[in-house]
């Protein structure tokens, strides 16, 4: 007998959005959600803005109401972690050591904060992923005329900076890199980001950490200083890691039919392995528009990879036994390439940066459009002579839109350059 079951591993946008599509198209039979955290699923963007700051509170990021998730008739496990998949048999093993057969698993389990060694059980030192981390950061700026340090000054570190420097708090940005997320917008853009902040009154450094001090003794050690490699000793009270992320595929490792460096890898359908798919920030799958792998750790692509995964899974189950037990009737079910032209977004002070296609790896960037003294600007991202990105700040978003066009499919540089000029005339 099939165990007329499909499991989604991950409890965030990527792994409600698989649950959503997984119920919109058909499936009727057990839909597992896991997730790791005991909260709902929530929207994590917002942590380390709208929340940080104080303008939102926790329940502000559900992504939906409590009927809305009774609608989906969930077996819902929170507060509850994967612990391995075989997926000869499909079957999901739990913390609690519960074996579940399965027909389907869609893996979307994200990533986790990296932190540094010396960190650990060092009070007053942060990481920012969960809603937890938020909340106690939160907690920590809640107060007036702290010293905190933002070790990592990519996305995420410089989001933090910026509200911690409107909150009051004196803040030193710091980073292997020389300008802010210069390894994702390229230097032009990268002094841009850097003059907004200094004027903001964020002191930037460039130096990797070399460690902690702090005072008290046991678990009560309280972090009172950064150590730079050069020598240089940044006072603090408070501390926020931001350095990264690595993919949440420790629980996967123990199968050898799963690829697992960095992130699960999965074909142009999404699939790691018959009926075992993945979508969100774990995922690196086979772009069949640009050609090579990609694994996107941005909001949007969460929600569209998890469709896209519940889709093609479906479409394999509608050949099975099981599918043809467990799923409504519906017309035109086949599988399809997950082709998105990715996007991100990011707000800093009263900046809104967006950006379209594929910016990483690129071997060229131009801004074609560069007004320091408005915060105004647009960057082209490419390799190879094809234009693959574009990045725009203080730029209308029917403009923003129009440049999306640009490069929904890589283009030759010139042409994809003269469509920008085009299109913000």
């Amino acid at each position: 007998m099939s165990p007329r079951r499909i499991a989604v591993v991950g409890a965030s946008a990527a792994g409600l959005a698989a649950a959503e599509a997984l119920r919109r198209f058909g499936w009727t039979g057990t839909l597992t959600l896991v997730g790791d955290e005991p909260h709902p699923p929530y929207d994590r963007p917002p942590l380390s803005k709208q929340l940080l700051q104080g303008a939102w509170q926790p329940d502000k990021l559900h992504l939906r109401a409590a009927d809305q998730l009774d609608a989906l008739d969930l077996d819902l496990r929170l507060g509850t972690r994967a612990t391995g998949l075989d997926t000869a048999t499909r079957t999901l093993t739990l913390d609690s050591g519960e074996r579940l057969a399965c027909d389907g698993v869609i893996v979307a389990t994200g990533v986790a904060a990296r932190t540094l060694p010396e960190a650990a059980g060092l009070d007053g030192v942060h990481t920012l992923r969960t809603l937890e981390d938020a909340l106690a950061l939160k907690e920590r700026l809640s107060g007036t005329g702290r010293r905190l340090v933002v070790v990592g000054n990519g996305v995420l570190g410089c989001e933090a900076a910026a509200v911690a420097r409107e909150l009051g708090h004196e803040v030193t940005l710091v980073g292997r890199e020389a300008l802010p997320m210069a390894r994702t917008v390229g230097p032009q853009i990268g002094e841009l980001l850097a003059a907004e902040h200094q004027e903001r009154g964020v002191a930037l450094r460039t130096a990797a950490v070399d460690g902690f001090e702090a005072d008290g003794d046991g678990p009560a050690r309280h972090v009172t200083a950064v150590r730079l490699a050069d020598g240089t000793r940044l006072p603090a009270d408070t501390v926020l890691v931001a350095i990264g992320s690595e993919p949440a595929v420790g629980w996967l490792r123990a199968d050898p039919a799963l690829d697992t460096t960095d992130g699960l890898r999965c074909d142009a359908y999404c699939a790691a392995a018959p009926g075992v798919y993945a979508a969100g920030d774990v995922a690196r799958w086979q772009h069949p528009v640009h050609g090579r792998e990609l694994r996107v750790e941005h909001r949007m692509n969460a929600t569209e990879q998890g469709m896209a995964a519940a889709r093609n899974l479906l479409a394999e189950l509608a050949e099975t036994p099981a599918g043809e037990e467990a799923l409504a009737p519906a017309a035109g079910r086949e599988r399809r390439p997950f082709t998105p032209v990715p996007y991100f977004w990011s707000d800093q002070y009263g900046l809104k940066i967006q950006a379209y296609g594929v910016l990483g790896g690129a071997d060229r960037s131009e801004a074609t459009v560069l007004d320091p003294d408005s915060r105004k600007a647009v960057a082209l991202y490419g390799r190879d002579g094809q234009a693959t990105g574009v990045l725009a700040i203080g730029v209308p978003p029917r403009q923003v839109r129009g440049l999306r066009a640009l490069i929904a499919t890589p283009a030759p540089w010139e042409e994809a350059r003269e469509g920008v000029r085009n299109a913000l005339a």
